[in-house]
């Protein structure tokens, strides 16, 4: 696989706390990612790390290869997106114009949208299950509805990096299984997800699980590895434990789930 975003020997620093420490990390086109850990661990500050958002005290992030510090910030815009935990959900633009705010990198501030950047915009809204809120008021929404607008916004960018800060916070269940599958979708399409989620079954569905502690990547693997199955269950004080649960056909491959001890 194609590493599109890779940091070496990271470290950052935040109120004076060392918060990562020599963390190296490359991650893939063509697959989804789940970053997962206990409180604390590190998980918001590595991503905000790797979107170029917080200086770093040692090591070095890279997009394509290249130095993430030496890409002009429009086309680093174009390439990596970034969802926050805690996104700008206030405002009184309809809901379609904030999502046409993902193509602002593609458009420039003063550009006219084309046809292919409203396409984008209508493709954002569907995978979202938006596209009822898009005449609608940011402000008028329930917490989940701005959630999926926000989600919306960050998928019309259609940037062949995502990086999403627990994008499944304040979505039903329903939209957190299409949220999830969309994800899956442009990782086959050849996109690089990365997502920090609390939910580990959530996480176990992803291509990758990277586990965190103490600001240190301690377990990297696919679902199905048992060792990485072990550093979950220690990470999180053995109050849950992994297993396996069958397919619905004979056929299927079992699928992996966290369940409380």
């Amino acid at each position: 696989m194609t590493t599109l975003l890779g940091a070496t020997g990271l470290a950052v620093d935040r109120g004076g706390r060392p918060v990562l420490r020599d963390l190296s990390v490359h991650l893939q086109a063509g697959q989804w990612a789940a970053l997962v850990g206990a409180n604390g661990a590190g998980k918001s500050t590595l991503l905000a790390a790797l979107a170029g958002l917080l200086p770093v005290t040692a090591g070095e992030v890279q997009l394509h290869g290249r130095p993430l510090l030496d890409w002009p910030r429009a086309e680093r815009a174009r390439q990596l997106a970034w969802l926050a935990q805690h996104g700008d959900a206030e405002g009184d633009l309809p809901a379609r114009d904030v999502v046409r705010l993902g193509r602002l990198p593609h458009t420039g501030l003063w550009g006219a949208a084309a046809d292919s950047d409203d396409a984008a915009v209508e493709r954002a809204l569907q995978a979202s299950d938006a596209q009822a809120l898009a005449a609608r008021r940011l402000s008028a929404l329930s917490g989940g509805e701005r959630q999926r607008v926000l989600l919306a916004r960050l998928l019309a960018t259609e940037a062949p990096v995502m990086l999403l800060d627990e994008p499944t916070t304040h979505l039903d269940v329903p939209h957190q299984r299409t949220l999830l599958a969309h994800l899956a979708t442009r990782a086959r399409a050849g996109a690089c997800i990365v997502c920090a989620l609390h939910d580990l079954t959530q996480a176990l569905g992803a291509d990758r699980v990277l586990l965190l502690a103490a600001g240190r990547i301690v377990a990297d693997g696919p679902p199905g590895d048992l060792a990485l199955h072990r550093a979950l269950e220690a990470a999180f004080d053995a109050a849950v434990r992994v297993v396996a649960v069958a397919g619905e056909a004979p056929s299927d491959a079992p699928r992996w789930v966290a369940v409380p001890r």
